[in-house]
């Protein structure tokens, strides 16, 4: 799929809001913590750095090591979180970030990310950015991306039908999930092109935010 070309103006009556790499760039971290990983495990750390982006860490765990009991993986992903939560060099906010979120304080919208309540809240205080008042965070679903279960709760959570979200991601998994819930896709960054986004931007200083006065949010993008 080629993305629509920018500059575009999308309409919705929710946004849903991915973290890591949408509004915190958290890669320095990632890079670290997953390549010690792939190192234990004698993977290609090239090739884990693939697969982990927008997925919660014990379901890159099942693809990478598909062998492995998920109860193995579970444990190994606490033990992870622990470590990312406790890991903020370098998490900053990605381009725009903080004054998109305070264009939406009035406007219906959520964080929807495989990231839990403790990953999450230490990575965006980190960046400096508030935290939405809806959350829907590891603990949320039953399912990570690219499972839509996030998204879609999302939307239920704000009373929007998914149709009428817009998603915002950076990582295939991510935007397979939005895709996948019928909902609008804006790809943030140099990974989400790969991955079929309805609009591409480098990052969120490319998108304006309009509110109508019948409840629909207007995005200028480009």
């Amino acid at each position: 799929m080629t993305a629509t070309p920018t500059p575009t103006v999308l309409t919705a009556r929710a946004l849903l809001l991915d973290m890591d790499g949408t509004l915190v760039n958290s890669d320095a971290v990632v890079e670290r913590i997953w390549r010690r990983w792939a190192e234990r495990h004698g993977q290609d750390g090239d090739e884990v750095m693939k697969v982990v982006h927008g997925r919660q860490g014990h379901a890159s765990m099942a693809v990478l090591l598909p062998d492995r009991p998920m109860e193995q993986n579970l444990a190994d992903n606490a033990r992870m979180l622990a470590e990312e939560t406790a890991d903020t060099d370098g998490v900053v906010e990605i381009p725009g970030a903080s004054a998109f979120l305070a264009s939406l304080r009035a406007l219906p919208h959520a964080l929807v990310t495989s990231a839990d309540v403790a990953l999450s809240t230490a990575r965006m205080n980190a960046a400096g950015l508030p935290l939405p008042e809806v959350r829907v965070t590891a603990e949320s679903v039953g399912a990570s991306k690219p499972d839509p279960e996030g998204f879609l709760k999302g939307a239920a959570e704000l009373g929007v039908d998914p149709a009428d979200c817009v998603v915002f991601e950076d990582s295939g998994a991510g935007i397979a999930a939005g895709r996948s819930a019928g909902m609008t896709v804006v790809g943030v960054g140099p990974r989400a092109g790969l991955h079929g986004p309805d609009v591409v931007v480098p990052d969120i200083t490319r998108v304006r935010v309009e509110a109508t006065g019948d409840g629909t949010i207007r995005l200028h993008i480009g």
